[in-house]
């Protein structure tokens, strides 16, 4: 019988906040309430207002509450890839059971014995088990039941700067929220836009937000490298406000009204008026004119991604590159991305009713993977939902929802463990 499990993921943008209910039947998302708003306080991806963060992670979850009409108690939280670093690790231990069968208990300590000493100011976010190998039989991916004496483990260890993770959880917990899990977002994201072909070949996923670009590599199935660029949406957004000579809010209409990033495809006929500020009158422009400014503006940005790629290190993509973030919606990126970064170029948009957009590449990943490692570990955790809200504070169609009651496996968990490594910000 398939069984049903709650998430609520939390994706903290630079220009939007975006709090995602679903239920995961299976390997299947439901997608049952959504909230999303503007961000406030964070720049680039790194929180430069904590008050101002957690009113939008406020106003986020208040909008999907009303969606199910029951108050969210615990989220899945992503991480931006700013400061991130990789390391290759190797944990080794002795199995521990008499028969010398695998357990739960030999996959925790094995996956401990991995964590190397991490510098003051770093923090540990994911340990990624690339392989696991028993009695030097490699490529195993799960090791339990079967029969060793040694079992090693070949791992990627993802840290980041301990500011900007303090931060980020002081913002969520000011917020009334408590933290399910801790995921990098490519990592989460990547695992699913990409096929089992593009991750194994080599392929490059570049999440276009609006203050940062995130750029990540697959390669031989796991993730090789991420960084984030200090450029997106917001960079175009401002472009057109002073070419234009309009307001910021009219420029960031514009943009997703009449925006077209390849020049040769933009239409000249199509016309259209924008206020100048701080006057009464308006300018007339077409579609043509300010794919230019954009097609400038996304230019600049592609030749940044191959420059942060030669400096990880990636010389080639077979995979190709797959293109998500607000800023892919619009039209003509994957053009100009073919023509600057030479090579194939996928947009990657979910599959799912409520968020078939790609700025929901994220928050729709976190869901997806946090299910992908509850199974793995065998992991329950309980419902992420308060109490019931009141009639009147569920203004929307309050959906019924079942409120789950499942018990912790007394055995602990290295995922659900790792949260802890946290706790003592909040002490």
């Amino acid at each position: 019988m398939s069984q049903t499990d709650m998430y609520v993921s939390l994706d903290i943008g630079s220009s939007s906040v975006k709090v995602l209910i679903g239920e995961m039947t299976d390997r299947s998302l439901h997608v049952i309430g959504v909230g999303n708003v503007k961000s406030e306080g964070i720049r680039k991806g790194a929180i430069v207002d904590i008050d101002a963060t957690v009113q939008s992670i406020r106003k986020a979850v208040e909008q999907a509450e009303r969606m199910i009409g029951m108050s969210i108690r615990e989220v899945v939280l992503g991480i931006p890839a700013n400061q991130v670093m990789l390391q290759q690790v190797k944990g080794v231990v002795a199995v521990n059971s008499e028969n010398r069968e695998i357990t739960d208990d030999d996959l925790d300590r094995v996956m401990h014995s991995a964590e190397v000493m991490i510098p003051a100011e770093r923090e540990l976010v994911n340990i990624i088990p690339q392989q696991f190998i028993v009695d030097d039989l490699d490529e195993i991916k799960d090791p339990r039941g079967m029969i060793g004496v040694r079992l090693e483990m070949d791992a990627t260890l993802v840290t980041t700067s301990k500011t900007l993770l303090h931060n980020i959880l002081r913002c969520v917990e000011r917020a009334g929220l408590q933290i399910r899990e801790i995921y990098l977002q490519p990592l989460a994201a990547g695992y699913f836009a990409l096929t089992e072909d593009e991750k194994s070949h080599g392929t490059a996923y570049i999440d276009i937000g609006g203050g940062s670009t995130t750029v990540a590599v697959f390669g031989d199935g796991r993730l090789i490298s991420a960084s984030a660029l200090p450029v997106g949406g917001d960079n175009i957004t401002k472009d057109l406000s002073i070419i234009l000579k309009t307001t910021t809010g009219q420029a960031e209409q514009i943009k997703h009204q009449y925006g077209h990033a390849y020049y040769d495809d933009a239409s000249e006929d199509e016309l259209f008026e924008v206020p100048v500020a701080g006057v009464d009158t308006k300018d007339q422009y077409s579609q043509k004119y300010i794919s230019e400014i954009i097609g400038v503006r996304l230019e600049e940005l592609f030749e940044m991604v191959l420059d942060e790629l030669y400096r990880s290190g990636v010389r080639d993509l077979p995979g190709g590159v797959v293109i998500t973030g607000g800023v892919a919606k619009l039209e003509g990126v994957s053009q100009l991305a073919r023509e600057v970064l030479q090579t194939r170029v996928r947009l990657y948009v979910p599959e799912f009713i409520g968020v078939r957009e790609p700025g929901y590449s994220s928050s729709v990943g976190l869901i997806r993977y946090a299910k992908l490692e509850d199974e793995f570990f065998g992991n329950r955790g309980e419902s992420p939902f308060g109490e019931a809200m009141e009639p009147a504070a569920a203004a929307a169609a309050p959906a019924k929802k079942k409120k789950a009651e499942r018990s912790r496996d007394g055995q602990e968990k290295t995922v659900s463990r790792m949260k802890k490594i946290f706790d003592k910000f909040f002490e």
